[in-house]
């Protein structure tokens, strides 16, 4: 299945589902990274925090304990698997799951102080439209973070493949991409053990 493949809801279905139960033993590493991620969104105690795309829910831990019992936290993903896998694993605890496409969300315009998006800039169909999504339902000020626990180039060696000039997720690329969803993008790291693109919603 091709990159492609998983960027249409059948497909990322397909591709997700069978995966979820052994999702989380094909990284088991990954958790102190998807803390730092977290972290970088500098969220406070009482915020609201969505992953888009929570998959097994990895990130909802970190989000929950950042916001403390008074915030609230969202996780979304379109793969009911992926989300029952999250409830095996007892992270429904931390936050709400919602069975939502992340570039169509059931919240409200500002409704939420930041969003955290782990892996998904390459799996929906029109990046410039999810951009523009996860910017409606945050207010002004607030926060995104797109994230993955290891660089773009680790990445591409993962798959057997060579990075490539067109790829989205490259700072001259997605600069302007952001700024047309109404986001500012403050801080970008892509290094073997992490990427990170931290943008402020402007307004």
């Amino acid at each position: 299945m091709t990159d492609e493949d998983t960027q249409h809801p059948q497909g990322v279905r397909a591709f997700f589902g069978p995966r979820a139960a052994h999702w989380d033993a094909r990284f088991p590493g990954d958790g102190p990274a998807y803390a730092a991620g977290v972290a970088a969104l500098g969220l406070r105690p009482g915020e609201r925090a969505l992953d888009a795309g929570c998959g097994t829910g990895r990130a909802l831990p970190a989000l929950r304990a950042a916001v403390g019992a008074r915030g609230l936290v969202l996780g979304a993903d379109l793969t009911p698997e992926m989300l029952n896998a999250a409830v095996r694993a007892g992270r429904d605890a931390s936050a709400f799951l919602l069975l939502a496409d992340a570039s169509r969300l059931p919240v409200g315009d500002a409704a939420l102080d930041a969003v955290f998006a782990a892996g998904l800039i390459s799996h929906v169909p029109d990046p410039a439209d999810s951009l523009a999504e996860w910017a409606r339902v945050v207010r002004p000020g607030g926060r995104l973070a797109l994230f993955h626990p290891v660089g773009r180039a680790a990445l591409a060696a993962r798959k057997g493949r060579a990075l490539t000039p067109d790829d989205l997720r490259a700072e001259p690329n997605l600069r302007p991409l952001l700024a047309g969803a109404g986001w500012e993008l403050v801080r970008y790291a892509d290094e073997d053990d992490r990427y990170l693109a931290l943008a402020v919603r402007r307004g």
